[in-house]
């Protein structure tokens, strides 16, 4: 069955272990497509990971299957999940790397994963992406219920609530920073400094100055033509912002 298969994950392209894994989906299902979504999500950063598959998936379709792994504590007693939301399914480690899934989706419905009948024969325990979320996605694909790999649960690990506090959830490799907000204020203050310019597109106006913009993924982002607005503003992942006075933005 030609069902798409993406991959999130924090290995890097130096390494086997994206081949790895694509061979595991591979020797379940021949015809899957496989979708490479990133695999430069910082090393064991779980809130990073979140951010991008909830900025990603709704681009797919429906029946896709979303391998996400950035997995610190593989090998533990943490949890191997599937999620089903949006007419697709998530598979991954109980860590609230599905959290933003979670919110965005309410009427999700999460299944832990315990049926081994379904894992490579030799599982590592430092490689559970090869060896379990790998085949069971795979499975997946060739339409086994995800009843069948273990029971329902309701209480999945989450990460803090995307909505608060008002903070800056991203900043992409541009030096964007992107925030938790979809409403913007008549200006955003983030480090001291109030940005009170609102653009349509990055390189409106040729000037230098911070700006505040809706970005791709839906939220507010703080943003200079041409230059990094992070290194300006010296901020990082998780520093809180404030707005002075709501109002809306044009799409």
């Amino acid at each position: 069955m030609k069902t798409a298969i993406t991959l999130l994950t924090d290995f890097g392209t130096a390494d086997y272990f994206v081949g790895a894994v694509k061979g595991a989906i591979l020797s379940v299902n021949p015809r899957a497509v496989i979708v490479d979504i990133t695999h430069e999500i910082p090393p064991q950063d779980i809130a990073a990971g979140a951010f991008t598959l909830l900025a990603a998936y709704k681009t797919f379709p429906a029946g896709t299957i979303h391998v996400a792994v950035v997995d610190p504590g593989v090998g533990s007693t943490r949890r191997a999940i599937i999620v089903s939301a949006n007419d697709q399914f998530f598979v991954g480690p109980d860590n609230g790397l599905f959290t933003y899934i979670y919110d965005r989706e309410p009427s999700h419905r999460s299944f832990h994963v315990t049926s081994d009948r379904f894992f490579r024969p030799k599982v590592s325990t430092t490689f559970h992406g090869r060896d379990i979320f790998a085949p069971v996605a795979a499975a997946l694909s060739n339409g086994i219920a995800p009843e069948e790999f273990g029971a329902e649960i309701n209480d999945e690990v989450r990460l803090p609530s995307l909505e608060t506090p008002l903070r800056i959830i991203h900043i992409d490799r541009f030096g964007n920073c992107v925030t938790n907000v979809t409403r913007a204020g008549k200006g955003v203050v983030i480090n001291g400094r109030t940005i009170s310019e609102f653009r349509r597109f990055y390189g409106e106006g040729d000037d230098e100055s911070l700006f505040a913009i809706r970005g791709s993924a839906g939220f507010i982002e703080i943003s200079v033509n041409g230059g990094s607005a992070a290194q300006i503003l010296g901020v990082e992942r998780g520093n809180e912002i404030s707005l002075t006075g709501l109002q809306d933005l044009q799409d």
